[in-house]
């Protein structure tokens, strides 16, 4: 294993593929299951929803999300490619810029609220209110701890999401045995009050924060060979990424339900120790750490997503030196954010979800369709990056199908600007991913029926003779 990874957004050539395709499960369990993940989980009992529903409106909602994200891992082995740079044959050579600035504000985005999230944990756990420069000097820790891992790259992100998730599924099956324990009986543990509104909010909140993970995905599953199956793939990323974010969640919302004044960290540590004393900063410590790796996820996809739009304007001659400069920018600019961010964990989350759900909808549709129903997994690695080569700098169909499927989405917008005569209608719930996703998709697979597929793969056959030499 290479002390520092060497590639960034080119190809991976097959001879340096390696891995098995089960360590998609780790590295996504242990993704999704961290601090971070706790507050998703708890809207929908904030908004008053009894705590059984809650609990079905978590499992429904992450299986949509988690449906569309891990579709996305099998695009890594066939192309070994990142997964932001593979939106050039839906949107073109320049016109990717689109998704790639709103992937880079998210990755930004989350790691800011992760920061905001060790903040809070650091407080909690030590039961001192941390001065704004102390809190700057955590956060700045954070970044590094992060930023280590990044910097490494793929194979140390693989080794220490493997190793975290061992630890944490002992402190997660600990806690859940506990509070089973301690929990039964209390009266807010049954199905409890039904409210659509806020079943609602639960259930696409999950299913948005599952959904977002979709521009992630192929980074962590380019390296595997290109042998080890569609299906494979899928269901590893499904699994690993299902559980660990259910599971999270549910954590969350069981706190909140024993705890319903707390902080969503405070009321994971009280709740810990109920199941014994002591065992609360136990598990907000281990959580901690896998929201130090997850940042580096952010960070790391992020400094790919960053040199993507470098690329649309200036070749990147050596990737593994732009890579690193571009992880340290993100980490600084992370940081200073995280500095002016609020300590309301609760509402920046769902604030930044609502944003989320309406920007990577219509992509995921477009980037799936393509990979699966239009050019079934064939494209020109080389073409990828050739900006006046067969997939075009514009490319109207891929452009036109993301503002006609976020149109159809604006009447369903529910957010503190904006509501929407639909989500109005709804009492403030937020459907627009159930009309986004099959807008855009249908618009794009009937605009590609006017693609000459059998020419396209002629040209590929050439452009990419030689591609492994």
């Amino acid at each position: 294993m290479p002390l520092i990874e060497s590639h960034s957004i080119d190809y991976v050539p097959l001879a340096e593929r390696h891995g098995k395709v089960w360590h998609l499960w780790p590295i996504w369990f242990s993704g999704d299951a961290h601090l971070a993940t706790l507050a998703t989980g708890a809207i929908g009992m904030a908004m008053g929803l009894g705590f059984g529903w809650s609990v079905i409106a978590i499992l429904t909602g992450c299986a949509l999300g988690t449906l569309f994200m891990a579709s996305h891992s099998s695009q890594g082995p066939e192309l070994g490619l990142p997964q932001m740079i593979q939106s050039r044959p839906q949107f073109g050579y320049q016109g990717a810029l689109l998704v790639w600035c709103f992937a880079l504000v998210t990755y930004v985005g989350y790691t800011v609220f992760n920061e905001v999230v060790f903040g809070v944990a650091v407080q909690d756990l030590t039961g001192m209110h941390l001065s704004q420069t102390a809190l700057i000097g955590v956060f700045s820790a954070f970044s590094l701890a992060a930023l280590a891992f990044a910097v490494a790259g793929y194979d140390m992100i693989h080794l220490a999401q493997r190793a975290l998730a061992g630890f944490v599924i002992v402190a997660l099956l600990i806690y859940s045995i506990g509070v089973v324990r301690v929990a039964h009986g209390l009266p807010q543990m049954g199905m409890g009050k039904w409210a659509t509104i806020p079943f609602l909010v639960q259930f696409f909140a999950v299913a948005g924060y599952q959904l977002s993970w979709s521009i992630y995905v192929s980074d962590y599953s380019r390296y595997l060979p290109r042998d080890v199956g569609l299906v494979a793939s899928f269901w590893w990323t499904f699994i690993g990424a299902f559980i660990g974010g259910a599971w999270m969640m549910l954590v969350g919302d069981v706190a909140v339900a024993i705890f319903p004044g707390h902080e969503i960290v405070g009321a994971v540590l009280a709740t810990g120790n109920l199941v014994f004393p002591g065992f609360g900063p136990i598990l907000v410590v281990l959580s901690s750490l896998s929201l130090v790796t997850i940042t580096t996820l952010n960070l790391y996809g992020g400094s790919l997503t960053m040199l993507s739009i470098v690329d649309s304007f200036h070749h990147i001659k050596n990737p593994g030196r732009a890579r690193l400069i571009a992880l340290v920018v993100l980490g600084a600019v992370s940081t200073a954010l995280s500095a002016l961010a609020g300590a309301n964990v609760r509402e920046l989350i769902e604030n930044l979800l609502s944003v989320l759900i309406y920007l990577f909808t219509p992509w995921t549709a477009i980037n799936l369709v393509d990979f699966f129903f239009v050019r079934h997994g064939h494209y020109s690695v080389r073409e990828i990056f050739n900006p006046d080569g067969i997939y075009g700098r514009w490319n109207w169909r891929g452009i036109s199908a993301y503002f006609i499927g976020f149109l159809a989405m604006v009447p369903c917008f529910s957010t503190p600007v904006y509501v929407g005569p639909v989500a109005r209608m709804l009492g403030g719930a937020d459907v627009s991913m159930l009309v986004g996703l099959p807008v855009s998709a249908l618009f794009y697979y009937v605009a590609c029926r006017s693609i000459d597929l059998v020419a396209e793969r002629a040209h590929i056959a050439i452009a990419d003779a030689g591609l492994e030499a």
